[in-house]
């Protein structure tokens, strides 16, 4: 049997939750992990606050083999992710050497002052995340890995951080077109299909653009066996329904 190996997503931030910054993020993360077998089943957002965050962090790192968070890791007085982190896991915090290094790498002595400083604040016992871009790190303490908010800089820092991931079976996706059916036309024949295959997942997901009017029948799973018999399914449902409304 296939090995389930399940993440969570918390963003953290007060401007994702304003609209200040659109997130960029939650899309590219679910696909990643979804190319590389490992299944996202949960995001939250949260503000910055402390109490919040570190609920959010005791709650997810426990439901889910890996928890991932982005944001909240600068120089600012509201960066307080690594702060929150070290509080979840009842331990200290204080400047890493290791972090002041990666930051000497871009700053000049004079540079580096307090406030950038607070970017080497690293919990106890974390492994770091390089930052290729900016240099200042990420974190991994646990099951959870702490990643900038910046997408360039959270995307080459997942790319280091895949590696050392534990896997499982891949997601096999197929994409059926349900050319000129509503949804209400197909939508009780989907439901049994569904209901039969309680081993693949079905999602009907229509959508407008300026060609026109379409549908998408979505079958995701594991088994090939299950996704191609149940893709079948769906395109036989089709084939007659469409049968059924041709032109006498």
């Amino acid at each position: 049997m296939a090995v389930s190996v399940t993440a969570a997503l918390l963003i953290i931030g007060d401007e994702i939750l304003t609209g200040r910054t659109k997130d960029k993020n939650i899309g590219y993360i679910a696909e990643y992990l979804t190319g590389i077998g490992i299944d996202l089943r949960e995001v939250r957002v949260v503000p910055d606050v402390e109490e919040e965050i570190v609920a959010a962090v005791n709650a997810l790192r426990g439901r889910y083999t890996y928890l991932f968070t982005t944001g909240g890791i600068g120089p600012t007085h509201d960066d307080i992710t690594a702060d929150c982190i070290a509080k979840a896991f009842g331990v200290g915090i204080g400047q890493d050497p290791r972090a002041v290094a990666m930051l000497r790498e871009r700053y000049q002595p004079h540079e580096l002052n307090e406030a950038r400083l607070r970017m080497a604040r690293i919990p106890e016992g974390a492994d770091l995340i390089e930052n290729p871009i900016s240099k200042a790190p990420g974190f991994r303490i646990g099951n959870v890995f702490v990643m900038a908010g910046v997408p360039s800089i959270m995307q080459a820092m997942l790319d280091l951080i895949a590696p050392t991931l534990q896997t499982g079976a891949r997601m096999i996706i197929e994409t059926i077109e349900a050319e000129g059916l509503a949804e209400g036309i197909y939508a009780e024949g989907l439901s049994q299909i569904a209901a039969s295959n309680p081993a693949v997942s079905i999602g009907s997901y229509p959508s407008f653009s300026t060609s026109g009017f379409r549908n998408q029948i979505v079958v995701r799973g594991k088994d090939p066996d299950a996704v191609a018999g149940s893709a079948a399914a769906v395109r036989e449902l089709l084939g007659r329904l469409k049968g059924d409304r041709a032109p006498l």
